[in-house]
């Protein structure tokens, strides 16, 4: 009984052993990461760049201020993807968007339109905009709702109600285009906003310092990209990448 007794202690003084330098591990790991995010968030190191091989299928997001754009120069440049701006609110449509769509349509990229939210709208209506102005096709992105704070809001919204307005728009949406939308936002209005989403939702996040710590499935890494095939006032142009392969990424949107 006594070599049992010593036995069971050494088992559980192992495992105790194994915890804590698990800990350890994890508290190094941890601690270097957030020590690597403090850094390049205050611009003391360079902001993180997705790496080619490891992330090879590579987007761009564009609106009027890229003008007019000649997307097969576009897609020679390793453009996989691209995101259009299509509406806003309840009332705004981007000029350039008809243009992009079509013409996107005729080169090798993959194309998707985005809406931009207004939390003073409400999510049906703001849905039926939206439907209004993007064709429901196939072989294209789902729709995507970009949920960011803008400088007219006097306060910050409340997040029960706005996200009782995005599940209404979300699921008109995926009920309309037959597709899972896709959910954009910086850290700030997914932690308030968009994280109750995440585990049902494609999530696109914007970080221009570091890689996203939570789940995603598009980051946009710069808002200060420069390619040619574009002539509006704006030379930037935003610069996105998806988080698998290419055949994941035609698996996951049913592309071909």
């Amino acid at each position: 009984m006594r070599r049992r007794h010593q036995y069971v202690y050494t088992v559980r003084r192992f495992l105790a052993l194994v915890i804590l330098l698990l800990l350890l591990i994890g508290g190094v790991i941890g601690g270097t990461r957030l020590y690597h995010i403090f850094m390049a968030s205050t611009g003391r190191q360079a902001s993180d760049v997705p790496d080619a091989q490891e992330y090879p299928v590579r987007g761009v997001d564009v609106s009027y201020y890229q003008g007019n754009i000649d997307w097969e120069v576009i897609a020679s440049q390793g453009i996989t993807f691209a995101f259009l701006k299509a509406t806003e609110g309840v009332d705004h449509s981007d000029s350039q968007f008809l243009q992009n769509w079509e013409s996107a349509a005729q080169s090798q990229i993959y194309v998707g339109a985005y809406h931009f939210y207004r939390f003073e709208d409400s999510g049906a209506q703001q849905a039926q905009h939206f439907i209004d102005t993007v064709p429901a096709v196939e072989n294209t992105l789902p729709p995507v709702i970009d949920v960011e704070l803008y400088d007219t809001l006097t306060e910050k919204p409340d997040a029960e109600t706005v996200q009782e307005n995005l599940r209404e728009m979300l699921e008109i949406l995926e009920a309309y285009y037959g597709k899972t939308p896709i959910l954009y936002a910086a850290p700030n209005t997914y932690r308030k906003y968009v994280s109750v989403f995440a585990d049902d939702y494609p999530i696109w996040i914007s970080n221009y310092y570091y890689e996203p710590y939570m789940d995603w499935t598009f980051w946009q890494y710069t808002d200060s990209g420069v390619l040619e095939g574009y002539d509006g006032d704006q030379e930037c142009i935003d610069l996105n990448v998806y988080c698998g392969s290419l055949s994941e990424f035609f698996a996951e949107f049913d592309l071909r």
